[in-house]
């Protein structure tokens, strides 16, 4: 008891605390538009558009583009979510702009080559490119510009721009990856035979085949317009040369080249879609995500089973507060790992029920507040939309393997084993310091990078939120186009007792990580809010919405206030063995200022504890102030994300 009164005591002292101090980057304040994402440069580039008059969707473009030449954890052959809300009709729509799997991408050819998953890395990790589709989806129906003008700062990047550290570092430490694709070697080890081969930091990094690829896209536009079409006409035009034309005929040879699957006809047939978001109200606050082929109902369904409970007076991150987060959300991700996926193939998951809040009280129920449950399971929410269940013979034949001992914490997007501040774990192993200072460093670069964001506001209403991935470093180059392919295949799985709803089928879409969040109170933007790192993402944006909600944190406070991570769910990526998805029952990371009696009162609930610097996550944000008409932005203080407002 006195354990538990000190650790509240000193739990409640940090809050007031952390309102008294300043962050480590200020606030942003604008009258008439932000622009925030992933790298400085990215936010530039929004900037400039903003400076010439385009409103928030036309900025988010840009932005995106010169992301993805930087090569911030995403390229051009990635995949685009976005949440937009539209100030005309006053409603939040959603674009899913996620590549398919192509033809061929079965379950019996990924299991005839020895794969439980499919692959991590290389063609045959690739899904069809979604990005430049999605981006020239939201130019064409909600922007005003033309493609050659968003387009610019990416082209002038792709012509020459100084790399930073982080990109150039990940292009040496994946080299003998790289070294096995012919176009991807020629893209990024410039330096080929030397001790360092790939460029260095502030070096003028060219990549001559994606300007002529995105040259080639402004060109259509333009040629169209010379031809008297409309501006819908030109952008449709530049589309068609990048999924019909001779981009796409390269992307697909070089793809096919080197042992991928991807072909004409798949391009062909991709398509952006405009669909309703899904929404659930937490005390007066509707909160929107995307449909259940992304992670984002997870959150509304932990919001659910929270509204249950008194949040505030449990105190921020108190092992109570933690504790009830932490159950909260392994409910919610017992649910995504077996019931969510592409909603456009059958069988379609139960979402009514799912977001249902009579499912969430009745989830709520299954809290214990003394100790930590590792055997939670997928809920059975069909009867809360009027309907049987099909899977609860195969609920009941499934069992958990509990046996943590094989999976790292964190996202596999990029190669190198990591293991940081274990303790109490049976598989902790001796390191030099040395190993472990490189171990801690391929972890902080794994953890700032992810995937990044974009979030965009303007003056006249327009919001953008954007989690673009896919095309990640070390990237497979599709041929001479100078566009990395998408690993997105690894999401799917091959075994149907796993998830039903998630197998791999040609022109299906995988249950993705990628998760962009948007609020409204009232009925106007409250909230937009987005955040690298695959699993971990709706689990920090989670915590960053009550941080505003609950406890009244500004967005630059609430960006890099403490977070915490379960790791008591499967994997979304890495590794193309069950064993290296396995969840880690009880797993839980804590910034590293936890104190003593909270570690203590944590442990004795059955947590294991690992510890970090910054566990905030790499938020991005943007508050809507009605009170003083102005924006409010948070930018994350983890690595190179940057927001420039007006």
């Amino acid at each position: 008891m006195k354990n538990t009164l000190s650790a509240f005591c000193l739990f409640a002292a940090s809050i007031v605390s952390l309102h008294a101090q300043q962050t480590q980057k200020p606030v942003l304040h604008g009258r008439n538009w932000m622009a925030i994402t992933g790298k400085p440069l990215a936010a530039t580039a929004g900037a400039m558009i903003f400076q010439k008059g385009g409103n928030a969707v036309d900025a988010s473009c840009a932005m995106l583009a010169a992301t993805c030449t930087m090569w911030d954890t995403l390229s051009w052959g990635g995949e685009t979510q976005v949440l937009i809300y539209n100030p005309k009709t006053k409603k939040v729509i959603a674009i899913n702009a996620m590549g398919v799997a192509p033809t061929g991408a079965t379950v019996a050819f990924f299991k005839n080559k020895g794969y439980n998953f499919p692959p991590e890395y290389g063609p045959l990790a690739a899904t069809t490119p979604g990005t430049p589709g999605g981006l020239i989806y939201m130019l064409l129906n909600y922007g005003t510009m033309s493609l050659e003008q968003v387009l610019a700062p990416a082209m002038e990047m792709a012509a020459g721009y100084a790399i930073e550290a982080q990109s150039a570092n990940s292009m040496e430490r994946g080299k003998e990856l790289i070294k096995q694709w012919p176009y991807s070697k020629k893209v990024f080890l410039i330096h080929a035979g030397e001790e360092r081969e790939a460029p260095e930091a502030g070096e003028i990094f060219v990549q001559k085949d994606l300007l002529e690829t995105l040259g080639k896209m402004v060109a259509a536009e333009k040629n169209a317009l010379k031809q008297g079409k409309n501006r819908k006409q030109a952008l449709m035009a530049a589309y068609d040369r990048f999924y019909k034309g001779d981009i796409a005929e390269e992307f697909v040879r070089g793809c096919r080249e080197q042992g991928g699957l991807i072909t004409m006809q798949d391009l062909a047939a991709w398509k952006p879609v405009e669909e309703e978001p899904l929404t659930v109200t937490y005390k007066g606050i509707d909160v929107y995500k995307l449909q259940q082929w992304t992670q984002g109902p997870a959150m509304l369904q932990a919001l659910n089973i929270l509204e249950n409970f008194d949040l505030k007076s449990m105190g921020y991150n108190s092992p109570k507060y933690i504790h009830t987060l932490y159950q909260a959300m392994n409910l919610s991700f017992a649910d995504r790992d077996f019931y969510y996926g592409d909603p456009a193939f059958k069988p379609v998951a139960p979402i009514k029920g799912l977001l249902s809040k009579e499912y969430a009280k009745q989830r709520a129920g299954l809290i214990n507040f003394d100790h930590n449950n590792p055997e939670i399971g997928p809920g059975n929410p069909y009867p809360f939309e009027g309907r049987s269940n099909p899977y609860l013979d195969l609920l009941k034949k499934r069992g958990f393997d509990l046996d943590t001992s094989k999976r790292n914490f964190a996202p596999k997007h990029d190669i190198g084993y990591v293991q940081h501040g274990v303790e109490n774990m049976a598989y902790h192993r001796e390191e030099t310091l040395a190993s472990k200072q490189q171990d801690e460093e391929v972890y902080q670069d794994r953890l700032w990078r992810g995937t990044t964001s974009v979030e965009a506001a303007d003056k006249e209403g327009w919001v953008v939120s954007i989690t673009p991935s896919g095309g990640w470093l070390p990237a497979c180059i599709a041929g001479n186009t100078g566009i990395g392919m998408s690993q997105r295949m690894q999401s799917f799985v091959l075994d149907s007792t796993l998830n039903p709803f998630n197998v791999v089928a040609p022109g299906k879409r995988p249950r993705v990580t990628l998760s962009p969040s948007l609020a409204l109170k009232d009925g106007k933007p409250f909230l937009s809010s987005a955040v690298q790192g695959g699993d971990t993402q709706d689990q920090n944006l989670l915590q960053f919405f009550l941080n505003v909600a609950e406890f009244g944190m500004n967005v630059q406070q609430a960006a890099e206030a403490a977070n915490f991570n379960t790791n008591q769910l499967w994997l979304s990526l890495g590794g193309t063995q069950t064993k290296d998805r396995e969840p880690k029952a009880g797993q839980l990371l804590l910034n590293s200022k936890t104190t003593d009696a909270a570690r203590e009162e944590l442990k004795n609930m059955g947590y294991i504890l690992s510890f970090g610097e910054r566990t905030s996550g790499p938020i991005n944000a943007i508050f809507f102030d009605w009170k003083h008409g102005s924006l409010w932005g948070g930018s994350s203080n983890h690595g190179e994300d940057y927001g420039i407002g007006w």
